[in-house]
Order: C-alpha cells, then sequence, then structure tokens
C-alpha cells in the first residue's frame, strides 16, 4: 500500500482505528475522518506511531451534518493529493429518534447519507486515482425489518432503533450495489461488509440500546483489530482488485438478504439520496 492514499471515517476508535493501523503499516498515507478533535488527534498519534513510511492527517467533521461533510471534501479536492481508497465506516446507533440540523433522522443521515454524500463529492478524484476502491461498513443487521420504508424514510412513525439501524446497513448494500453498477468501466471498485460482531464503544450513543446485548456477548464478540480484516482486506488485497458490487463476511464473498439485491429499490434509494443531499 506504499504511495497510496486511504480515507477512513469514524477512524477515532473501534473498528475504523483499527481498520487505519492496518493500512498504515502496510505503508499507506492515511487521511483520518473524525467528529472529535481531542479523540481524533490522540487516535492519529496512536496511528502514526504505527505508520511506516506513510503520512497520517486528521480532518474534523460530523457526518451527520452535510454543510461539514461539504467543506471537509472541499479541503481536500483544494489539494492535489489523490485518494486511492476511501473506507466509509462511521456509523452509529440510537436508540431514541432524533434528527440533524439538516431535518433528517440521525441514524439514516449519519449511517447513509453521509457516507452516500462524501463518496459522490470526492469521486471524481477517486476516478482519478484508479485503480482505486469504495469500501463501505454495513452489517449483517440489515436483514433485520422487511426490507427500505421509501414512504416513511424519515422514520417518524413508529420509531424502533434496531429497525431503524438495520434500514440504514441496508441503504449501504443497496448503494454499494449501485454505486458498483454506475463505476463499471472505471477501474473503480465498490464493495461492502459485515464486520462480524465487534467488542467496541459502538452501541453507546443516546443510551445505546444494544448495550445490555453488547455486555451479554462481549466474552463471544471479535476484538476491533480482527472486526477490521474485512475491511483492510476490502481496501488492500489483490485477490479483490477487479471485484465490485459484492458483500463480504469475514473476507469472503457472500450472498446479502433478499431485500439487498432489489435493484429497482438501490435505483430508487439513489435517486432519493441525491434528492436528500441536493446534489
Amino acid at each position: 500500500m506504499t504511495g497510496r492514499t486511504c480515507m477512513v471515517t469514524g477512524a477515532s476508535s473501534g473498528i475504523g482505528k483499527a481498520t487505519a493501523i492496518g493500512l498504515a503499516r502496510m505503508g499507506a498515507d492515511l487521511v483520518l475522518v473524525c467528529r472529535d478533535r481531542g479523540r481524533g488527534e490522540d487516535a492519529a498519534e496512536e496511528i502514526s506511531d504505527q505508520a511506516g513510511s506513510g503520512f497520517v492527517e486528521l480532518l474534523i467533521a460530523d457526518l451527520g451534518v452535510q454543510s461539514q461533510i461539504r467543506r471537509l471534501a472541499e479541503g481536500l479536492l483544494s489539494t492535489s493529493r489523490p485518494l486511492h481508497v476511501l473506507v466509509n465506516n462511521a456509523g452509529v446507533t440510537i436508540n431514541d429518534r432524533s434528527e440533524t440540523e439538516d431535518g433528517i433522522e440521525t441514524t439514516f443521515a449519519i449511517n447513509h447519507l453521509g457516507p452516500f454524500l462524501l463518496t459522490n463529492l470526492l469521486l471524481d478524484r477517486i476516478k482519478e486515482s484508479a485503480p482505486s476502491r469504495v469500501v463501505t461498513v454495513s452489517s449483517v443487521a440489515h436483514k433485520f425489518g422487511s426490507g427500505m420504508n421509501f414512504e416513511d424514510i424519515n422514520s417518524e412513525q413508529n420509531y424502533g432503533g434496531l429497525r431503524v439501524y438495520g434500514r440504514s446497513k441496508l441503504a449501504n448494500i443497496l448503494f454499494t450495489r449501485e454505486l458498483a453498477r454506475r463505476l463499471e468501466g472505471t477501474d473503480v471498485t465498490a464493495n461492502s461488509l459485515h464486520p462480524g460482531s465487534v467488542a467496541s464503544n459502538f452501541g453507546q450513543n443516546n443510551g445505546g440500546f444494544l448495550r445490555p446485548l453488547i455486555r451479554l456477548m462481549a466474552p463471544m464478540m471479535k476484538s476491533p483489530e480482527k472486526g477490521a480484516q474485512t475491511s483492510i482486506f476490502l481496501a488492500s488485497s489483490p485477490e479483490v482488485q477487479s471485484v465490485s458490487g459484492a458483500y463480504f463476511v469475514n473476507c469472503k464473498e457472500q450472498t446479502p438478504g433478499r431485500a439487498a439485491t432489489d435493484e429497482a429499490d438501490a435505483k430508487r434509494l439513489w435517486d432519493l439520496s441525491t434528492e436528500m443531499t441536493s446534489l
């Protein structure tokens, strides 16, 4: 990975930080995207200690706020820096419904619209840097529920934290599939993954409805380092250099849930997301 620039979102802790460390050890240049500056600086220092010949840069943005995503992208595009790998890792689980300052339900905003907007804003640079890869962290939770609810995309009716989280992870896979279709012939690939059940601070937001389950399952859960292996694999391995639009678990391609293979829903979600992000 020497000479290749990788952006990792949600890199201050957990799988994101472990992914960045793994890529840094391979010699990659790292651009870390974190919401909190203090935690981001701590992570950047730790990752720098692991880096080979590459540099580590920290950018601050809340991926639930579209103006901050645009400012982040504008900053990177104002440089001549290439972007060979984008790892859309940042994500949240939230028990009680809330909205971002853009008026969008928070889980959907951060888990789907954030990576959708960031990827699209950086896509020309990613294409210019080809061969390049877009890696999006989804979850087996995409199988929860009965598919996308386009009639209530903002989850204003019968809000359930786990159901809404599952739909946001389903959106990750549908987005990846449609992105891969649009990228055919560009030497840019797009794949998604389930990292496994990982013992980290994920799910602690706003009371964290997953917290009791995480405590119960902790002895059986992966470390962040092990959970990051599929992200690192998709970002770096020559084995998948020509694979696009796929879903991976434990570094192996798997068939996602039926709702995640609906091409019409993938196109509909793309169009709706374009509208919701004013692209």
